[in-house]
C-alpha cells in the first residue's frame, strides 16, 4: 500500500512540474551561435560534439532569445540569419523571444545608435521607418514558421532609443520615445496580436532608477506587457536588491517580470587573448565563488528569486550568451561566463535549466540550504551524477525508484555533515524508462524524475 501512496505522490508531484514548466521561461540568449561554429566552435556533451540546441533542449531549456540587428557589417544577427536561426528554434519545440536592437550593432544603455539607412530621416519618417521595418521583420518571420512568442521593443532602453531623435533627455524625450516605442509595438501587432511585448532596461538591482523609467513610460501610454531586466551581478548589485526591484515593478505596475540577461562565471581563469569581462574576485557575490557549483548555485537561487515574485508575475529568465565559448577564429570575452568549458564541454552547472521552481527564496535567505539538484547528464545511458546540499548535520537516504514506487537503489543512508555531494549511479542494470530519485534528509524531502535510455 505504502508504493501506491508513494506512486500517486510521484504522480501528482510530476503533473505539477510538467503545470510549472510550461509556464515558467528557462530560457537561453544564443544570438553568437552561428557565428561561434563558423569560426570552429564546438559544442559536446558528455565528451561528443552536439548541436546547440540539442544541448539545451536535452538541458531543459524551452526558449530561446535571438537579437536582431538592422544592417549588421558582417551579415550575423541580420534579419536572412536571423529567420533561417529561429525557424530551426521553433522547428526544435522552444518558444522564441525575438530583440530588435534597432541599430546596425550593439544597443545598449550607453549605445543606441540608428541604422545607417535611418541616419538622415526625419522624425516622422523614422518614426514611420521603425513601424514598417518592424511589421516587415514579424511578416518575414512568419513566412518562415518562425513568428515569436514574444518581441522586445529595444534592447535596455533606459536611456531610450534611436538617439538623438528618442534619447530621454530635453523637453520632447519622453514623447519622441514612447512614439517610437508604440510605432514598434503597432507593426508587431499588426501581424499578430497575441505577439507579447517586453520593453527591456538594465537597472536589475535599482529600484529608483525603474520607477522612474517606468512611471513616465506609462504616463505616456505605452502599451506593453512583460518588465525585461538584465540583472549581473557586477554591474547590477545583489541578489536582494533585485528581489525587492521585482517585488515592487510587479505590485506597481501589475506587469509580468522577466530577468532578460543574466549570467555569473565558473571561472575567473583565462583561454584566449580576448580581454575576459568577468575577471576579478570583487565582482563576485558573497558566498557564490567562481566555480561550477558557485554558477549553478547562483543560477538556482535566482529561479527561485523570479519564482517568488508576488501574484505568480515571475515568468522567467534568460541566460545570456552561455553559448560563447572560444573559437580559433573569434575570440571571447565571457569565455569564463558560459555554461561550456574551455573544451567546449557542457558544465554540469548546465542542469539548472532542467530545475522547476520549489519554492519562496526570502530576501534575507542563506544560499546554505537544503537542495536536490536535477540529476547530470539527463537522458542519460547508463551513468548520472545526482547532486545535493545540506546545511546541517543530517540522516541523509538518497533512493531510486521505478514508476510503480519500487525502490531500485539506495544510493545514501548515512550522517553526512553540512556540505554539497555528487553521487554518481550507474543504471547499467536496468531497462530504458523513467526513474525518481528522493532525497530525505532531517525534515526536508524532495523527488525528481530523471530518464534512462539505452
Amino acid at each position: 500500500m505504502r508504493y501506491i501512496y508513494f506512486l500517486a505522490g510521484i504522480f501528482l508531484l510530476h503533473c505539477v512540474a510538467d503545470a510549472q514548466d510550461s509556464t515558467f521561461i528557462r530560457g537561453a540568449d544564443i544570438s553568437a551561435a552561428q557565428q561561434i561554429e563558423n569560426a570552429g566552435g564546438v559544442w559536446k556533451l558528455n565528451g561528443s560534439p552536439h548541436d546547440l540546441l540539442d544541448i539545451f533542449k536535452q538541458s531543459g531549456a524551452n526558449y530561446i532569445r535571438l537579437r536582431l540587428w538592422h544592417s549588421p557589417s558582417d551579415g550575423y544577427c541580420g534579419l536572412d540569419s536571423t529567420a533561417t536561426f529561429a525557424e530551426k528554434v521553433k522547428a526544435e519545440g522552444f518558444k522564441f523571444l525575438l530583440d530588435i536592437h534597432y541599430s546596425d550593432t550593439w544597443a545598449d544603455p550607453g549605445h543606441q545608435t540608428k541604422p545607417a539607412a535611418w541616419a538622415n530621416l526625419s522624425f516622422a519618417d523614422l518614426t514611420d521607418s521603425v513601424y514598417s521595418y518592424t511589421k516587415n521583420v514579424i511578416t518575414v518571420l512568419k513566412a518562415h514558421n518562425a513568428i515569436p512568442d514574444m518581441v522586445q521593443i529595444g534592447n535596455e532602453i533606459t536611456s531610450g532609443m534611436l538617439w538623438p531623435d528618442g534619447k530621454l533627455n530635453g523637453s520632447t524625450g519622453w514623447s519622441n520615445f514612447a512614439a517610437l516605442l508604440k510605432a514598434g509595438i503597432q507593426g508587431v501587432k499588426d501581424v499578430d496580436t497575441t505577439i507579447r511585448i517586453m520593453i527591456h532596461i538594465d537597472k536589475g538591482g535599482d529600484n529608483s532608477a525603474s520607477r522612474w523609467f517606468f512611471d513616465n513610460l506609462t504616463a505616456q501610454g505605452v502599451s506593453f506587457d512583460v518588465i525585461g531586466l538584465s540583472y549581473y551581478p557586477w554591474w547590477q548589485g545583489t541578489l536582494p536588491a533585485l528581489q525587492n526591484n521585482m517585488n515592487d515593478l510587479a505590485v506597481r505596475y501589475n506587469k509580468k517580470i522577466v530577468v532578460a540577461e543574466t549570467a555569473y562565471p565558473w571561472t575567473l581563469g583565462w583561454n584566449d587573448n580576448a580581454a575576459n569581462i568577468v575577471g576579478d574576485s570583487s565582482q563576485l557575490l558573497p558566498d557564490y565563488p567562481a566555480t561550477v557549483d558557485g554558477q549553478r548555485n547562483f543560477l538556482y537561487s535566482l529561479i527561485q528569486t523570479v519564482s517568488s515574485i508576488p501574484g505568480n508575475n515571475g515568468m522567467g529568465f534568460f541566460y545570456w550568451e552561455p553559448d560563447w565559448i572560444s573559437a580559433s577564429q573569434f575570440g571571447s570575452p565571457w569565455e569564463n561566463v558560459t555554461l561550456f568549458d574551455f573544451s567546449g564541454e557542457a558544465l554540469n552547472s548546465i542542469s539548472v535549466f532542467n530545475s522547476t521552481p520549489v519554492g519562496v527564496l526570502s530576501s534575507s535567505a542563506s544560499p546554505h540550504s537544503f537542495s536536490l539538484y536535477q540529476n547530470y547528464p539527463n537522458p542519460f545511458n547508463p551513468s548520472t551524477n545526482i547532486e545535493y546540499r545540506i546545511p546541517n548535520t543530517e540522516f541523509v537516504t538518497l533512493e531510486v525508484y521505478d514508476v510503480l514506487g519500487r525502490e531500485v537503489a539506495a544510493l545514501v543512508n548515512e550522517r553526512k555533515l553540512p556540505g554539497t555531494y555528487d553521487v554518481e549511479w550507474n543504471a547499467s542494470s536496468l531497462s530504458s524508462g523513467v526513474y525518481f530519485y528522493r532525497l530525505q534528509a532531517g525534515s526536508f524531502t524532495e523527488t525528481k524524475k530523471l530518464l534512462l535510455i539505452k
